[in-house]
């Protein structure tokens, strides 16, 4: 594969299951937009994409549909996210006029290859010319700023919107790990399954995720925060304002947090001797929109007795480090998995 020639054409994406960030070389960061589309269910055609297309989740007629096709950290509906992305890229490539880009594409560790095609298909449909797929953890260590290609052992959690990925780098290449399906969303539908069955209160996603931002943490807070929440009372039928307080949003997610706590711990214990000494000095780097919640460094350092730090804006690292691969790539075209190019 040659990567001579290569100018600021070269797209790289986090085709994230929250969120789609994408950076052009020598531009950085260009678009980001939630990974939600509404389409037409007559026509087949696009509504709305992003941002537009998120605020109608829920509030659809039946002839529209806005759905988030990204679940899990993989392609749910290849038909939705190949419109979604000819859209979102489109807009892109005319802004700055890059006709059929070379792309960087960031994807979760544990998917198969049935997914990897699917997410190959999804992004030359949307009219790339070369697709190159890049593991998420590794992409958010280089995003992190740390030295993947050293002989050293580093860490990276990546708490993204459908997977949390955890892996120890040394010398270029994952050396141990693993991919949890309980991540951002997870938390949100904890909060809508707590406020159900405590508060006999239906409320939504858009709500839910609120709710994570503005009150959730890991561990109690210092002082007590509350918010207002708006829903609909499930034994009346009928709107309802209530509270909720990040005491109970940390009752609601403490055994999705525990799970990512635990499979931190997993992955340490496979850790080989010689970089667990080096993860000591180290510690552990938190990425991903997870790393904002309040505290949960802090009980990772507790069960693991290691350091942990937040990732500079975390929720950039998998799109930065697709960024630092198109300027470097040369020297870090083997940590690309694979590519497909368009005939």
């Amino acid at each position: 594969m040659k990567w001579s020639g290569l100018g600021l054409k070269d797209i790289g994406i986090d085709l994230g299951t929250a969120n789609i960030m994408m950076t052009l070389k020598g531009k950085g960061i260009i678009f980001h937009e939630p990974s939600v589309v509404a389409i037409d269910n007559t026509t087949g055609r696009i509504i709305a994409t992003g941002s537009e297309a998120k605020e109608m989740i829920g509030r659809t007629p039946s002839d529209i549909k806005a759905i988030r096709p990204m679940q899990d950290g993989v392609i749910a509906d290849l038909t939705a996210t190949q419109l979604m992305l000819r859209s979102m890229l489109q807009k892109v490539c005319q802004r700055y006029n890059a006709k059929k880009p070379r792309v960087v594409v960031g994807v979760p560790s544990g998917i198969t290859e049935v997914e990897e095609r699917a997410v190959e298909e999804a992004v030359i449909q949307a009219g790339a010319r070369e697709v190159y797929l890049i593991e998420e953890p590794m992409a958010a260590a280089i995003g992190a700023g740390l030295a993947v290609s050293e002989p050293t052992g580093n860490i990276i959690v990546d708490i993204g919107g459908g997977t949390t990925e955890v892996a120890v780098i040394s010398l270029g290449g994952i050396v141990v790990c693993n991919s949890l399906r309980i991540a951002g969303d997870e938390l949100n539908q904890d909060i809508i399954n707590y406020v159900k069955r405590e508060m006999n209160l239906a409320i939504g996603e858009t709500t839910a995720e609120t709710i994570k931002i503005n009150i959730g943490c890991a561990l109690p807070l210092m002082t007590e925060m509350s918010m207002e929440i708006r829903g609909r009372n499930l034994l009346t039928g009928l709107p309802e304002v209530n509270k909720i307080t990040s005491s109970q949003v940390q009752e609601a997610m403490s055994e999705s947090i525990e799970k990512i706590v635990e499979i931190v711990k997993q992955t340490l214990e496979k850790t080989p001797p010689e970089l667990a000494s080096d993860l000591m000095e180290r510690g552990i780097v938190l990425a991903g929109g997870g790393a904002l919640i309040p505290n949960l460094d802090k009980l990772i350092a507790y069960a693991t007795e290691i350091p942990v730090t937040i990732a500079e804006n975390p929720l950039e690292c998998v799109v930065r480090g697709a960024e630092k691969t198109l300027e470097d790539i040369e020297r870090l075209r083997t940590i690309l998995t694979n590519s497909r190019k368009r005939k």
